[in-house]
């Protein structure tokens, strides 16, 4: 014992003054927050658990936007466009101006010959004359820019007519856009929810301690010194919440990975990391907002 104290008086001695006064602060603010959780007991499960389930709802969906536009990005390599020429119509001179369109990608040409030859490959008609027309098919840089690009070869002369999934371009737009619109919702959700359970739980603590902060106030103590255990703690249960969550999460990342390699579709390799930085800022910093709410309207420090 007589050792550890000759340690200890060792290294104050060691320690500028005003730099052992911070630490001793910082000490004591510590042990407030732990005091604080520990006060709160078995409710302290609840909380982190309630917000551990709204963050999953939260990140499942995010991940999932992620997989969603690696399809969507993908289709625009797949999603052609059929553009049918007229007789007489040079197809070269035609899909270079095409190629010149905004948010065209990629154009290639199939003369009427080649698509003849083709179609003799798996029908006999020999005999006939050709009725096909040359085609050049367009790959646009984006599906969602698919109907831009039809209107713009629509005023081309020389068009006879396009064929493309005009319906499924539209539901493919309609899908992304709901999803994305119900996860800024959800986002919403997650942030309110977890103001509110915080908001709830603080409450709790400063009822609990209403007689000991009183007295700290009346002793002089700073105001920060009595709010930011409270605000700590806050950000404890939301970054505890953020860690169980990326259990449950680490199985939706596995199902994604598993969807897109049977689709063929690439994975973004910053996808789970972006999601889980985002996890983890928004718990941290909506649990101490709702931390400091709650000081505001039940603590007049």
């Amino acid at each position: 014992m007589n050792k550890k104290r000759q340690i200890k008086e060792t290294v104050k001695r060691h320690i500028p003054q005003r730099h052992l006064s911070s630490v001793r602060i910082m000490y004591r603010i510590a042990m407030e927050t732990v005091y604080g959780i520990k006060r709160t007991g078995l409710i302290n499960i609840a909380i982190i658990a309630a917000i551990a389930a709204i963050l999953t709802i939260f990140g499942a969906l995010f991940r999932t936007s992620f997989s969603l536009s690696s399809y969507v990005d993908n289709l625009g390599d797949t999603f052609e466009i059929s553009v049918y020429l007229k007789q007489k119509t040079d197809p070269v001179l035609m899909s270079s101006r095409i190629n010149e369109l905004e948010h065209v990608k990629k154009v290639s040409i199939k003369t009427k010959e080649e698509a003849w030859e083709e179609m003799n490959n798996n029908i006999d008609v020999s005999g006939m004359d050709n009725p096909l027309p040359d085609t050049i098919h367009v790959t646009v840089d984006d599906p969602k820019n698919i109907l831009v690009v039809c209107d713009s070869i629509k005023k081309l002369p020389g068009i006879d007519s396009m064929n493309y999934a005009q319906e499924f371009a539209k539901k493919l737009q309609t899908i992304t856009t709901v999803y994305n619109t119900v996860t800024v919702f959800v986002l919403i959700a997650v942030a309110l929810l977890t103001i509110i359970i915080i908001n709830c739980t603080i409450q709790l603590v400063i009822q609990s301690r209403k007689e000991e902060i009183e007295i700290m106030r009346l002793m002089g103590v700073s105001n920060w010194y009595i709010k930011i255990p409270l605000i700590l703690q806050g950000a404890i249960y939301g970054f505890l919440g953020a860690i169980i969550s990326l259990i449950p999460l680490n199985t939706v990342q596995n199902a994604l990975v598993k969807l897109n390699d049977f689709l063929n579709v690439p994975t973004s390799d910053f996808a789970v990391q972006i999601v889980v930085f985002c996890i983890f800022v928004i718990a941290i910093f909506f649990s101490a907002g709702g931390s400091m709410l709650s000081i505001k309207k039940h603590l007049q420090v």
